[in-house]
């Protein structure tokens, strides 16, 4: 498994970050029934700048988000609900799942806002950019509960608490 960083803000040193997504990557891949060492992905640690020029440039909103996907290739389905199709390796093995950034302002933010720690709140944003990258998504309604219940399962896994239990009503 690998899973490229890039540490455009140097504050995403202190959060020591490649074990948090090589821990988000692993745990995503077991749930999956993914081979973690054919997995390969990236992931640029910026800032709120930088996320909002790339939210902008890509998604035309011109604001901060927390974590943005590029899915190398469109693994999505038309069946509200249903599973994406299974990535499958290239020639030499590989499963190239795309990339991810991810700002360290608005997960810092985020964080605080709901009492998390910040270890906890990212790991919990890596695992969904890797599920975008997966096909998965929360546009539609059924798309959303199926992508938010994995979620729920694989941070579960990790020993992490269910990311939308307000929401969900518990």
């Amino acid at each position: 498994m690998s899973i490229d960083i890039v540490l455009e803000d140097p504050r995403w040193a202190t959060c020591d970050l490649e074990r948090l997504a090589q821990d988000a990557e692993a745990a995503t891949c077991a749930c999956l029934d993914l081979n973690p060492d054919q997995c390969e992905s990236s992931l640029l640690a910026c800032d709120d700048a930088r996320i909002a020029g790339l939210n902008a440039q890509f998604r035309g909103k011109p604001t901060p988000t927390n974590v943005l996907s590029w899915p190398s290739e469109d693994l999505s389905t038309t069946s509200a609900g249903a599973q994406p199709h299974r990535p499958h390796p290239d020639p030499h093995g590989d499963i190239v799942l795309g990339d991810m950034a991810i700002s360290y302002d608005t997960c810092a933010r985020e964080a605080s806002e709901v009492g998390k720690s910040m270890a906890d709140h990212v790991t919990h944003l890596v695992v969904h950019g890797l599920l975008h990258l997966l096909g998965y998504d929360h546009i539609r309604d059924p798309d959303a509960t199926l992508m938010e219940q994995l979620e729920v399962t694989i941070l579960g896994s990790m020993g992490l608490d269910d990311p939308y239990r307000e929401k969900h009503g518990a």
